[in-house]
């Protein structure tokens, strides 16, 4: 007798995040600020109001309050959800439509390599489409798999991971005008970007849109994230969640975050000009060719000596990520922004290594 479900035993264990552990960490997309030593202080001033021995809080009301703020667009409490991580947020799509083993969600590829790894976990299929090699997708294949009976959702990631690259507004909205089903609409670079569909969320009652304190707001550790999406939408993911399914600490810490927001952009807006020096810095290195990004990283490849310099790279302390995996990306590697030292160490290094 097979104590759990049968696709979990004929599936490996969950792919683990294979990337070196190195002193100059440009691999994982964080950033180089530290939250808690930014609001330090009033993160403690904060917990002097919160007790941890309670389950409810006043402060799940203030960051509701907060959070509606700053996302904007005409957004109120009742369309938004939040847990831990945009992973967390993916999860719980992802076990809110699945109705069945034959039940599966589309995604173009390559991108986000997890949305595999959450839908297997909930028991839900999932087939990809291949970007076009400029990295234009064709929206009308993309439809006629979504709209196909067991197809339970459409993910589409933007900007996109690992690529950095934006999809047009108007492929989005095509796709939105053209189908009933669900579309997951993966925001979590957004900050980086400035470009989001959440202003849609009123006109299309079958789109979510997925964000993340990850990236932008430096908190990669603190696991969170939410959704936008219609009252009805949130009300039925919401079933599949644990009823406190967010620490009142991680609610307390985020508040204080969006009550000292400004910093965060400032530090934001900081790595976007240098993420648009170092792909500036990077085209003028013979034998690079590097991806235009909308995000914090950039994916570039070295053709045939990449592999060689992914090893440089480590032997000189410096992790970058091999994103290679899908024949669009073949010999690629990503690197992450770092700080004006880090990201100078890098290029020298890459430099010494070409040369």
């Amino acid at each position: 007798m097979n104590l759990f479900r049968e696709d979990l035993l004929q599936a490996g264990p969950p792919a683990d995040i294979s990337v070196p552990r190195k002193k100059n960490m440009m691999c994982l997309n964080e950033s180089v600020l530290d939250p808690f030593q930014a609001i330090d202080e009033a993160f403690h001033q904060t917990m002097q109001e919160v007790h941890l021995n309670r389950y409810f809080s006043q402060v799940t009301g203030e960051l509701k309050r907060l959070l509606v703020d700053y996302v904007g667009h005409g957004v109120s409490k009742d369309n938004l959800l939040w847990g831990n991580g945009a992973d967390d947020m993916l999860f719980s799509c992802f076990l809110a439509v699945r109705e069945n083993n034959a039940a599966f969600a589309v995604s173009l590829a390559p991108s986000y390599f997890d949305y595999s790894t959450y839908s297997r976990a909930a028991g839900l299929g999932i087939k990809f489409i291949d970007y076009l090699p400029d990295f234009d997708f064709d929206e009308k294949k993309y439809l006629e798999v979504l709209n196909s009976p067991d197809c339970r959702l459409g993910i589409l990631c933007n900007p996109n991971n690992p690529t950095g690259h934006l999809l047009s507004d108007e492929k989005i909205l095509y796709v939105l005008e053209n189908t009933k089903k669900p579309v997951l609409l993966d925001e979590t670079y957004f900050e980086f970007s400035g470009k989001t569909m959440v202003e849609r969320v009123a006109d299309f009652s079958h789109l979510i849109v997925v964000r993340s304190f990850s990236k932008s707001f430096s908190a990669a550790g603190l696991r969170f994230g939410y959704l936008v999406s219609q009252p009805q939408n949130v009300e039925e993911i919401r079933k599949v969640q644990t009823i406190f399914n967010t620490s009142i600490m991680v609610q307390a810490f985020v508040m204080t975050m969006l009550l000292n927001k400004d910093l965060f952009l400032r530090h934001t807006a900081a790595a976007v000009a240098l993420k648009h020096q170092l792909y500036e810095d990077m085209r003028q290195i013979d034998g690079i060719k590097t991806l235009p990004s909308a995000t914090n990283f950039l994916t570039f490849t070295a053709g045939e000596r990449s592999p060689g310099l992914f090893e440089y790279l480590k032997q000189n302390d410096i992790a970058i990520r091999d994103v290679g995996a899908h024949p669009l990306l073949a010999k690629h590697l990503r690197v992450s922004v770092g700080s004006p030292e880090q990201n100078r160490y890098f290029l020298d290094t890459l430099k010494r290594f070409l040369s």
